[in-house]
């Protein structure tokens, strides 16, 4: 009878060590790409859909204006989202630098203000190439140039770039950096597979004549999320092989992590709910698995203390879970400039079964609060 309890664990095992091989030979697949370097002729439109951002938009605004990329090519617009505070009065601030301020004026209530300020920008930008970000990012002066350096060489129809997190100032930080490390190496492991599934739309660029021709985020607007992943995944279904990931730091997109754990999985819970309208119902299906794969892990680890059996089997569990794990973490974190991290690791797991069940049931059941709104 143990016996036959166990085969579930393993086989929620072999299939969630085989997702991490998936990705740590995708991660390995993609090369630092080769850039056109001048004679530019792409004109850019930069996205930002902006909230209640006082504190930090000015920042973000400064490294767009400080690019390396020729300016006669740059449009910046950013769209005010019913902001209560100076977000709006700063935006304006810089309309002698080119930057263009959107209001949203929006009557009747939606679940997602994000995609319709995005639309909205894109229906009036003058573009080729939409990049979208966030307004509390920070980019180094060689972003824009890399971006465009690659979609002039390559010519993908999107592009997903690395997002990463800096200016930890705590042990919670850093252990989210460690995490969403991960979810960049999924991202771009993925991609390296040939393979589009997962981005982050801080750093998200796409072809302004393919986001019109899929019908932008008809069909996805329902959901407060999914401004990224959900459009990445309607592209990648019509132009499969076509998605690029940028694997050079120039590239690189900073944002902060959440300062405390109930921001923090508000916002875990805001990315887990984008799941129910994943094209690929392949990508659902190993997700599951990987959730069952969590929760073996937990009962075996409670059944441990009843049976040596389910011990040592938990024990064989968590070990594999953290050599692969390791295995695919340290290059990444080494790409990100945080290699130092990794040792976190110890701890992050068994946090992480934890939290990963807790989200499986939360993200797609209950209404979460996103800029001071309650969506779903």
């Amino acid at each position: 009878m143990i016996a036959l309890l166990s085969i579930p664990s393993i086989i929620f095992t072999v299939i969630y060590l085989s997702v991490v091989a998936f990705f740590i030979k995708g991660w390995h697949a993609l090369k630092p790409p080769k850039l056109k370097t001048g004679g530019f002729t792409t004109k850019v439109s930069v996205l930002i859909a902006a909230r209640n951002e006082e504190e930090k938009i000015h920042l973000t605004i400064e490294d767009i204006l400080a690019q390396d990329y020729p300016k006669h090519l740059t449009e910046i617009i950013i769209v005010d989202d019913h902001s209560t505070d100076r977000t709006s009065a700063i935006i304006s601030s810089y309309a002698d630098r080119g930057v263009k301020l959107m209001t949203l004026y929006e009557d009747k209530p939606l679940n997602s203000y994000k995609k319709k300020a995005i639309t909205e920008a894109i229906k009036q930008s003058t573009g080729e190439l939409m990049v979208a970000t966030d307004a509390d990012c920070r980019m180094g002066s060689k972003w824009l140039s890399t971006i465009v350096g690659y979609y002039e060489m390559h010519q993908p129809v999107m592009i997903s770039s690395p997002v990463g997190y800096f200016e930890e100032k705590s042990l919670f930080e850093r252990m989210q950096t460690l995490e969403f490390n991960y979810l960049m190496g999924m991202g771009a492991g993925f991609i390296g597979n040939k393979r589009a599934s997962t981005c982050n739309g801080a750093n998200f660029a796409y072809r302004k004549d393919i986001f019109n021709e899929v019908g932008g985020f008809k069909g996805i607007d329902d959901l407060a999320s999914g401004d990224d992943e959900l459009l990445l995944q309607k592209v990648a279904a019509r132009y499969p092989g076509k998605i690029g990931f940028i694997k050079l730091y120039d590239a690189v997109v900073l944002t902060h992590a959440k300062p405390n754990l109930k921001e923090f999985l508000q916002q875990r819970r805001r990315w887990a709910s984008k799941s129910v309208k994943y094209k690929d119902k392949r990508v659902i299906a190993l997700t599951v698995s990987i959730w069952l794969f969590n929760v073996s892990l937990l009962l075996n680890a409670l059944a441990g203390f009843y049976d040596v059996f389910f011990f040592k089997m938990f024990i064989a569990q968590i070990s594999l879970k953290f050599i692969f794990e390791f295995i695919f973490l340290l290059p990444i974190a080494t790409f990100f400039k945080r290699p130092q991290f990794i040792a976190l690791l110890v701890i992050i797991i068994p946090v992480h079964i934890l939290y990963f069940i807790y989200i499986g049931f939360m993200g797609n059941n209950r209404a979460y609060t996103w800029k001071g709104r309650e969506v779903r």
